[in-house]
């Protein structure tokens, strides 16, 4: 039997014809006259991530398990968190920091094996979501509602042993902010403590410029019929991508106007950045070593190692002293080999 093709009848502007012809006019002008090309974190107002509506919606796109697009699915985090203790070396007991951490999926994987987890995020509604997930699993985990530009200075000299920055996350800071944040973290750190920073691997992200179009009900943009309207650029200048999303309501009429943008990193520039921020020695996995991941051959893991320091001796070390420096010296990994306690894995490439 022949399938019957469905037909939507949504009327746009059916209850007020005049005020909505006039919100898209306005709307139609915008577009018109935007910058073109657009720049990076100047163009485009970023996604609202810390309103309370917006967050809520973003929290339901992270849960969904159909796609990968706010968070990746349960399974594949699984096997990250899997490979991420391993890298870090983390055992029981563990202080770890999940910067930008959104509804905790990590966080409270780590913490049921044992890790001690402060997790930083801005929105609201994945906060919350996290501490009630920990809360029905009897997991004490530290959250906290806050930016992590403001919130990171706070947590000089903490000595946690790990600290995360996953999913891409640190690449929608400007780059002066991500230095920054960089140096923070590593005040966070402490000595021999590590960072994994996963970001788009330079020589796979998608340069060409790029425009696409829908409509839909629901969803990140609104629980109101829509036409989307996005484009995506890349600037040369600053190796960084805008995207810019355009929602007219197709009820009102009103345009809704969204950008976010990434900074790229090719890999010397970022051990460059880490180098600065205090960071002394560093790992890499891309493709997640191998991970049985959808898009894995997208993103590569950086490992980077606050080094031991040692003690300024204004005469050369003798005796206890030479035993000090000798013994700092096998807790440092050289490079291209693993700190102790780390369990066999494949080498960096």
């Amino acid at each position: 039997m022949k399938k019957q093709r469905l037909t939507h009848h949504f009327v746009p502007g059916q209850a007020n014809p005049a005020v909505f012809g006039e919100h898209v006019r306005r709307g139609l002008q915008f577009l018109a006259n935007r910058p073109q090309p657009g720049q990076p974190w100047q163009d485009g107002m970023n996604l609202p991530w810390d309103d309370p509506v917006f967050s809520a919606r973003m929290l339901a796109e992270q849960l969904d398990q159909s796609h990968g697009a706010g968070s990746r699915r349960a399974v594949e985090i699984e096997r990250q968190v899997e490979a991420l203790c391993a890298w870090l070396a983390l055992e029981p007991g563990a202080r770890v920091l999940d910067l930008t951490c959104g509804p905790g999926l990590y966080a409270q994987r780590l913490a049921a094996r044992g890790c001690q987890v402060t997790g930083i995020d801005f929105s609201p509604a994945a906060i919350a979501f996290a501490q009630a997930q920990a809360q029905a699993a009897g997991l004490q985990i530290d959250y906290r509602l806050a930016n992590v530009e403001s919130a990171l200075p706070a947590l000089a000299a903490e000595n946690f042993d790990a600290a995360l920055f996953l999913y891409g996350q640190f690449s929608v800071f400007p780059p002066a902010a991500g230095a920054a944040l960089l140096q923070q973290t590593a005040a966070a750190l402490r000595a021999g403590g590590r960072l994994a920073l996963e970001l788009l691997a330079f020589d796979r992200i998608d340069k060409q410029p790029g425009s696409w179009w829908f409509t839909g009900r629901g969803g990140l943009w609104g629980d109101f019929e829509h036409l989307h309207l996005g484009e995506r650029t890349w600037d040369e200048a600053h190796e960084a991508i805008l995207e810019r999303f355009y929602i007219f309501n197709l009820e009102t009429g009103e345009l809704q106007t969204y950008g976010l943008s990434d900074q790229a990193y090719r890999p010397a520039v970022l051990r460059a950045r880490l180098q600065v921020a205090g960071f002394g020695h560093f790992d890499s996995y891309p493709a997640w070593a191998g991970l049985p991941l959808p898009d894995a051959a997208e993103w590569e893991v950086t490992i980077a190692f606050i080094p031991f320091r040692l003690p300024r001796t204004p005469t050369p070390p003798t005796g206890s002293t030479r035993s000090l420096h000798r013994a700092m010296e096998r807790q440092t990994p050289p490079p291209g080999c693993r700190a102790r306690a780390c369990p066999p894995h494949p080498p960096s490439p």
